[in-house]
């Protein structure tokens, strides 16, 4: 979950830095990178940060073409930034618009990339008329579908069993134990064992393609030239279901379920006419998206909590309340999860899902 998006900083920011040496190992690649790329070090600024250890500053430039850059800085010892420039050229070669990396100090981990634009779809989304961003969700959709169409399998790691179960396994180690304080007796653990073994069966079942992993409007960037695609570096090849689920059950927005279902069925249009492998009957196609969502959802309850009590980042943990409907809604609608939704309203205090309540706080 990292933007790499404008977030109208003043140049005369100062960045911070926790380590002097890094700070002077910082200073002297950009005085080294500068006369190549004609950047104003003077305009150096905070552009965002994200939930990992990585920042990205915005920088000017001069000459013919004024505009600007990103600057990441991801500390080797703590992030891989490899897959991140691999996936940014796999994503270019299928006609998405991403960061190109103009410079890269590995060693260092400084990396210099095109900057993609100012304002993130979430930015200008208006989350209280659905309508209203129906043209740009389906600019979303269609660039999803270029990804999914240039899949390969062999050249992204796999989203298999051992992924999901680790996953998974976030909820109880961290969202449940640590987080809530909750000890599960037997019973509760088979329970939740339980059901997880039907989640990753069932999404193990859907074909496999390209998956961004995180793909929703905070990485996804608007400008005229076309909408931009960020936070790459964990694709992997697995779920045709994970994106759009991704895309239409935000981590920090809310729809309700006739704008989920209204986009989702084109999305399922567009990706059977483009040849896709998402079969022929929607029914089926969305009650996996939605078991894909419950998976993500109950894994980034946990890696919130992590966040939180482990990174010092509390301010993820202010959209749990979201998580927990849309696993409410969720385990609510299936016969086969209702043992989970009860578990769920047991350690949360809740009422049991009635209806099709959907994910709405």
């Amino acid at each position: 979950m990292s933007p790499i998006s404008a977030l109208s900083t003043p140049a005369s920011t100062t960045i911070a830095w926790a380590d002097a040496g890094r700070e002077s190992a910082f200073k002297a690649w950009l005085a080294a990178t500068a006369p190549r790329f004609q950047l104003r070090a003077d305009t150096l600024r905070s552009a965002s940060a994200d939930a990992s250890f990585r920042r990205y500053f915005r920088i000017d430039t001069e000459g013919a073409e004024q505009g600007s850059c990103i600057v990441m800085d991801a500390p080797p010892d703590k992030e891989n930034s490899e897959p991140f420039v691999r996936i940014a050229a796999l994503m270019a070669q299928a006609g998405l618009r991403v960061p190109e990396v103009l410079a890269w100090d590995a060693p260092l981990g400084f990396m210099l990339l095109s900057d993609l634009g100012a304002k993130t779809m979430m930015e200008v989304i208006d989350p209280q008329a659905p309508q209203a961003n129906h043209a740009m969700y389906m600019e979303a959709v269609d660039t999803l579908i270029r990804w999914q169409l240039a899949s390969k399998p062999g050249v992204l790691p796999p989203y298999d069993e051992a992924v999901l179960r680790r996953e998974l396994a976030l909820f109880p180690d961290w969202y449940l134990a640590k987080h809530k304080g909750v000890v599960l007796d037997d019973t509760q653990r088979s329970l939740l064992d339980a059901a997880f073994d039907k989640i990753v069966a069932h999404n193990l079942a859907s074909p496999s393609v390209y998956v961004h992993r995180d793909y929703m409007p905070r990485n996804l960037m608007t400008a005229p030239q076309g909408l931009g695609v960020l936070d790459f570096q964990d694709a992997l090849y697995g779920p045709i279901t994970y994106d759009v689920a991704s895309l239409m059950r935000d981590a920090f927005l809310s729809w309700e379920e006739d704008f989920v279902l209204d986009v989702t069925i084109r999305y399922w249009e567009r990706a059977r006419k483009a040849g896709l492998p998402v079969g022929d009957d929607f029914g089926e196609f969305y009650r996996g998206v939605e078991w894909m969502g419950l998976q993500r959802h109950l894994k980034v309850a946990g890696i919130f909590a992590r966040l939180t009590l482990r990174d010092g980042k509390p301010k993820y943990l202010a959209d749990t309340p979201r998580f927990i409907a849309y696993i409410r809604a969720t385990t609510g609608r299936y016969n086969e999860l209702r043992p989970l939704m009860r578990l769920i309203d047991t350690i949360e205090g809740t009422e049991p899902v009635t209806g099709f309540a959907y994910g709405r706080m």
